[in-house]
């Protein structure tokens, strides 16, 4: 296991919410007090207290005085959101999925950015740019940006053996995730990526997830010409 920020109230909850999404603490389950949680983390009270009322203001735990704190019994309606791994999607379709890792960059946000997701200017966030693939040929062009903040653990994880869509799902619980669907024309170099004529029509996912009020991630990809999502309500 990654080892835990215990300075941090952040990285505090991301344990807490890997425990709920590894199935360790189950919905309804009784899970341990402040008090005992800062003695096993080594931590101040007071750091647990903001981690587990975060985790509550979310939706994803429940604390009642005297009562203690419970996983909610249904977090799969409540506060569940399925993001979609791009390795199942080309595979359900009967194909090899393989991929490119085609940059990586810690940075600091933009202005925008920054006032969008309320970041700080020079919050710690890594840049990631993934080419993604389907009987190696291009399926998927991935412009991602991390919050360190808030996954401090994907600093050092291989993401060349696991691209960063399919890690983020295995390990960062989500409270919310915000989607926009669009069209674009295939820039020059977006061209030569996905193997398209330059303005050839992209079909345009932008995805925010957010744990409580702090943003996680944030994606655009860009699909070759001919893809079509597929969908179960």
């Amino acid at each position: 296991m990654t080892a835990i920020d215990t300075n941090s109230w952040q990285g505090i909850r991301a344990e807490v919410m890997r425990r709920i999404a590894e199935g360790e603490w189950r919905p309804g389950d009784l899970i341990p007090g402040e008090v005992e949680l800062a003695d096993e983390f080594g931590c101040a009270r007071a750091t647990v207290n903001r981690a587990l009322q975060d985790l509550a203001d979310s939706g994803l735990i429940e604390r009642k005085r005297k009562a203690g704190t419970r996983v909610t019994l249904n977090p799969v309606r409540k506060v569940t959101v399925e993001v979609p791994v791009i390795r199942q999607d080309v595979e359900g379709r009967g194909s090899r999925y393989s991929f490119d890792l085609l940059g990586r960059r810690e940075m600091t946000p933009s202005p925008a950015i920054a006032a969008q997701y309320g970041l700080r200017d020079d919050a710690p966030l890594v840049g990631l740019w993934t080419l993604h693939r389907t009987d190696g040929s291009p399926f998927a062009l991935e412009e991602r940006w991390v919050n360190l903040a808030v996954v401090p653990e994907i600093a050092n994880a291989d993401l060349e053996a696991v691209s960063a869509n399919e890690w983020l799902v295995r390990h960062m619980p989500l409270s919310r995730a915000e989607f926009s669907f669009s069209a674009a024309s295939a820039s020059t170099s977006e061209a030569r990526l996905l193997d398209c004529e330059p303005g050839a029509a992209l079909f345009i996912v932008n995805r925010t997830t957010w744990a409580g009020d702090a943003p996680i991630t944030a994606v655009r990809l860009a699909y070759a010409p001919g893809y079509v999502m597929e969908t179960v309500v």
